[in-house]
Formats: C-alpha cells, sequence, structure tokens
C-alpha cells in the first residue's frame, strides 16, 4: 500500500494558512454562525440522513461497477463554465446511460486507450466537450493505473484503504496523477484535492456508508472546492471579497489559475464550511440538533448553488481541470 500521508491534513491546514493571509478574500465568522443558528431542525436532519445522495442522477448498483463509475465521472468533473447549457448532469447522466447501454462501457482496457471522440460519442454529446482531449486522456489514465496497481478491480483500491477514507484520498491522489489538486501560494504549498474527495464522498454516499462505502472516519473529509459553492457562501454573506476581486468576478473576468485571488477563493470556501460545522457543534451541544459533516455540508450548499444558478450572481471563472 501506498505510504499513508494524510492529505487531508494537509488541505485543512494549509487552506486554513491561506485563509489567514488572504488579501482579496474575508471569511465573516459571524456570519457563518448566524446561518448555522438559522438552519431548521428538519433541514439538518434531511443533510445528515441517506436522501442526501442523489442516488436518481448516478448509477448505483451496489457492486463494485459503481465505484468505477464514479472514479470516471469524478476523473473528468471539471471546468463546464466554458460551453453554455453544459452541466456536470451531463456528464453523470450521460456515463450512467452509457452503463445501461452496455455495463462494459467503462471497462479498464477499454479505458487504456481511450480518445476524445469516444468519450464525446460515450455520453451522446452532438458537440466536443471543453477540453474533450484532455478528459479523454485523464481517463485513459483511470484504466490504466487500475491495470497497473489494482489488478483492473474498483474493489482492490477501496479494499488497500482499509476502511479509511482519509487513506482513500491518498491512494487517489498518489494513483492517479491527475486528482493531484495543489499549488503554491505566497511560496507555500496548498492542497486541495477536490476532486479526489468527492470521489471518496460519492462512494460513502452511493453505498449510504455500507459495504464497499463504510469509511468510519468520512467527518475528516473536507468540502469540495469549486466554483458553485463559493457563490452561495458570498450571497449568504459568509464570503466577502474585496471591491477589485468583486468587480472581476461580477464582471466573469477570468481568474489566472494558481493566482492569489483564484487559491483565496477556494481556501475561504473549505475554511468558511469549517466554520458552520464548528457553529453546528455548538448549537447541537444546546439543542440536540444533528451536525451534518463538511461532505453533506458541500453538498446542502452545492446543491442550492445548483438550483439558483440562472438567477444567482456569476461564479468566479478559472481555466483549470481540478474543479
Amino acid at each position: 500500500m501506498t505510504k499513508f500521508s494524510n492529505l487531508v491534513r494537509r488541505v485543512q491546514e494549509s487552506t486554513a494558512d491561506v485563509c489567514k493571509a488572504a488579501q482579496h478574500v474575508h471569511l465573516n465568522k459571524k456570519e457563518a454562525w448566524q446561518v448555522a443558528s438559522a438552519m431548521s431542525y428538519q433541514e439538518l436532519e434531511h443533510l445528515t440522513s441517506d436522501r442526501a445522495f442523489d442516488a436518481d442522477l448516478h448509477f448505483t448498483d451496489g457492486g463494485p461497477l459503481t465505484v468505477l463509475y464514479l472514479l470516471c465521472v469524478d476523473s473528468i468533473n471539471f471546468c463546464f463554465w466554458p460551453q453554455c447549457g453544459l452541466e456536470y448532469e451531463h456528464l453523470a447522466r450521460g456515463l450512467k446511460e452509457a452503463l445501461i447501454r452496455d455495463k462494459q462501457a467503462l471497462d479498464p482496457h477499454r479505458l487504456a486507450c481511450f480518445d476524445g471522440d469516444q468519450l464525446q460519442k460515450l455520453l451522446s454529446l452532438t458537440t466536443p466537450m471543453p477540453a474533450q482531449d484532455r478528459r479523454a486522456e485523464l481517463l485513459r489514465e483511470v484504466g490504466q493505473q487500475l491495470l497497473s496497481h489494482f489488478d483492473g478491480r474498483p474493489q482492490n483500491l477501496i479494499a488497500q484503504a482499509e476502511g479509511s477514507a482519509v487513506r482513500l484520498v491518498d491512494l487517489i491522489a498518489n494513483s492517479f496523477p491527475g486528482f493531484q489538486d495543489r499549488t503554491m501560494y505566497r511560496g507555500r504549498e496548498v492542497w486541495f484535492l477536490k476532486r479526489a474527495q468527492i470521489f471518496v464522498g460519492d462512494v460513502w454516499g452511493a453505498f449510504q456508508g455500507q459495504g464497499l462505502g463504510r469509511f468510519d472516519d468520512i467527518s475528516e473529509l473536507t468540502m469540495f472546492a469549486d466554483y458553485r459553492v463559493p457563490v452561495v457562501l458570498r450571497q449568504m454573506g459568509i464570503l466577502v471579497y474585496s471591491a477589485q476581486l468583486a468587480n472581476m468576478v461580477d464582471t466573469r473576468y477570468e481568474l489566472a489559475a494558481e493566482s492569489e485571488e483564484e487559491v483565496e477563493i477556494r481556501a475561504c470556501t473549505i475554511q468558511a464550511v469549517e466554520e458552520l460545522k464548528s457553529a453546528l457543534r455548538e448549537r447541537s451541544s444546546r439543542d440536540g440538533c444533528p451536525v451534518p459533516h463538511s461532505v453533506q455540508l458541500d453538498w446542502f450548499l452545492w446543491e442550492r448553488g445548483e438550483r439558483e444558478r440562472e438567477t444567482a450572481p456569476p461564479h468566479h471563472r478559472t481555466w483549470t481541470t481540478f474543479y
């Protein structure tokens, strides 16, 4: 097994450091606590239930094929915004329908030699996706690495994690280079691992925390730093942008990947969800309300952002393969 280095802890610690030093994004902790106080008991109960994972959108069969499906989905789950009308749901449902048609559609031997045209055909898209060839390259990596290190069996990948979500994040990041979501900020390394963590969260959700999806430390994961959740947190008043950054985001100016502004948005988003979680823990000590972990809070915020995407303010725009 790959040496365990607890990359999730690096995400937590390095993004906390960025948040403290940030010049362009401010985390309003008072607003986070007010939002936590205003959440209804019923809302929190739903967040912490098995219903929180969208089983209708995704392929689920209760076995290893679900793991393979989710690994493929999350390997190419990034940067839809350059193509108007293209959303995550088209990717997730497209791969689901491909598997319904042909259970071997995502066989690692097939993936290992995938190209962009095959991906477009697999998803039944009439026009190419943004970065279609790069997405196909990442699927090839999935197939090749599964064959090289896990005997082509996704259940072997899960087994090596030994029931630990944190270990599985390490395995994904170390075994599949395309998942290594990290950067530099003022001379210091910062980790995000958005797609690696969302894969683990998806496996946990798809299996309702049982069987292949049983991870006793799922609560250790952070939220999945993307471009949809910051919009919601900004609307809530939890994230506050500098005047310059607010203008750049609101006018759809493209932020450079790994720029200070982009790194601060993602880091402060992670820490905002951690603050929400802390506030809910404090509230629970008084009224016994359910306390969702970061994965569940991410789903809640992301789904709200998806529901309101037609009327919400613009999200920040960055061309990246990581989210």
